[in-house]
């Protein structure tokens, strides 16, 4: 039988575009659509068959160790701490001793993304995730033979040569050579862009006869920023969300509201996903992801982020927000 793989997700990333959320929260567990980023991920990997998962840690790390333990019960999950942030070639060296040569599944862990794992799994070569964009000067990039087989990769190109972008999703059927391909890198000390990348890792398994072939991801959601945060709440809303009926409010969906919390007396929707415990009052909410514990009174929010345990009240005098919370009044 073969062996199954484990999947690697680095999350070890400050998330410095989305604060101020991000000093109090690890990026990978901010909500969106009603569950953390990295619940996307680790959410799927059963149906994969993949039971153990090694966690790069680094930023926060504790919260996340904590969230999957109680979260992921069924996960043998294990934790690698990464002291600097040094790329991410170099965050997944530091999962060898726990991979060896087995084959392993690399997922980013802030990718929200829709792709065909099982029939990557399944398949016999290694294997790297591409979707086609308007600007590859922004993302690594890869040029394949014409038959999905690539040839060359090259991160972030002043000139691009391809429009298919690295997603963050990976395959290899070994960890071995990944893993030489890896030292390597920090032996010569050969980096871009002051770091170990991880396709420069992969460019000299090309450059050694290995077969790397691409394959497609249908979704790719951006959760770096607030404005693609956002957006991404929106999209994932419109494929996910049921219907919600919440009594003595108007609601135009989609949107997700947690059980635990509370809505009274508002308008409420489009494209509002609320946490547990939020309690929300006399209301105007649309387009807003609304963190645990928050509390809303009074007001009209559109396009916003409320953080965990903030508090916004209709009485602009006087505002008593939760720490590394923010409110733009208009």
């Amino acid at each position: 039988m073969p062996e199954r793989p484990i999947a690697v997700i680095p999350v070890a990333g400050v998330g410095t575009r989305l604060r101020p959320h991000t000093h109090t929260q690890p990026k990978v567990l901010l909500r969106v659509a009603g569950k953390p980023i990295l619940a996307y991920i680790l959410d799927e990997l059963p149906a994969l068959g993949i039971r153990q998962v090694v966690l790069i840690v680094g930023h926060m790390g504790e919260r996340i160790v904590e969230y999957v333990r109680a979260q992921h019960p069924n996960l043998e999950a294990s934790y690698v701490e990464q002291p600097e942030r040094l790329g991410l070639g170099h965050a997944v060296s530091l999962a060898e001793p726990k991979v060896g040569d087995r084959p392993l599944l690399i997922i980013l862990g802030d990718t929200i993304f829709e792709a065909d794992l099982k029939g990557v799994l399944a398949g016999s070569t290694n294997g790297i995730g591409v979707k086609a964009v308007d600007d590859p000067r922004r993302f690594g990039i890869v040029e394949t033979d014409g038959n999905g087989r690539v040839v060359r990769m090259v991160e972030k190109p002043e000139h691009p040569t391809s429009n298919l972008a690295i997603t963050g999703v990976y395959y290899f059927l070994r960890g071995a050579p990944l893993f030489a391909a890896l030292r390597e890198l920090r032996e010569k000390n050969i980096r871009t862009r002051g770091e170990f990348q991880l396709t420069d890792a992969m460019q000299l398994l090309v450059e050694r006869g290995q077969t790397i072939s691409t394959f497609p991801i249908q979704g790719w959601y951006d959760c770096g920023k607030t404005e693609t945060l956002l957006e991404t709440n929106r999209v994932l809303l419109d494929k996910h969300a049921g219907a919600v009926d919440i009594p003595g409010s108007l609601v135009r969906g989609p949107v997700s509201v947690a059980a635990g919390a509370v809505v009274e007396n508002c308008i409420f929707g489009p494209h509002v996903s609320v946490s547990t415990g939020a309690r929300i009052r006399n209301a105007v909410i649309r387009d807003t992801i609304v963190n645990e514990n928050a509390s809303i009174e009074n007001v009209l929010l559109e396009g916003s982020v409320v953080g965990e345990g903030a508090q916004i009240r209709g009485e602009f005098s006087r505002l008593n927000l939760g720490d590394s919370s923010e409110i733009v009044l208009t």
